[in-house]
């Protein structure tokens, strides 16, 4: 990330404190994930950007997902359309027609996804390991 984007987010924090700006770093790199995940070099869906966040969260923080996603001020996938959405109004991201901000409310549960999720990734991990 570049100094000109830390600028916009220091100014978006200033506006909206409710997410800490490494927040917003992370989910720059998550679509930046998700692009390649689905072989997409540009524009990619809500729901797509909701599924490489997941998969990079786990990859990235493991079992302390939820405490990262706590610190961060990010409770619900909702925060995440928040977060996308301040992106848009300053011109870092864009959007097309399709895109809405309801293809992000309550899309998975983060109980679910980052503790029982990552307990399941765990175990099959564990099962396919030779001891």
């Amino acid at each position: 990330m570049d100094e000109e984007f830390y600028s916009i987010i220091s100014s978006i924090y200033a506006q909206d404190p409710r997410y800490y700006p490494e927040a917003y770093g992370f989910l720059m790199e998550a679509l930046s994930f998700s692009q390649k995940k689905f072989k997409k070099s540009k524009h990619i869906s809500g729901e797509e950007l909701l599924t490489g966040i997941k998969a990079l969260l786990l990859d990235k923080f493991g079992p302390m997902t939820l405490t990262v996603l706590e610190y961060w001020g990010i409770k619900t996938t909702d925060d995440f359309g928040n977060i996308v959405y301040n992106l848009v109004e300053n011109k870092v991201l864009a959007k097309d027609d399709h895109d809405h901000y309801d293809s992000f409310k309550n899309a998975y549960d983060f109980e679910e996804a980052f503790n029982k999720g990552y307990r399941k990734q765990l175990a099959k991990r564990l099962k396919s390991m030779r001891f």
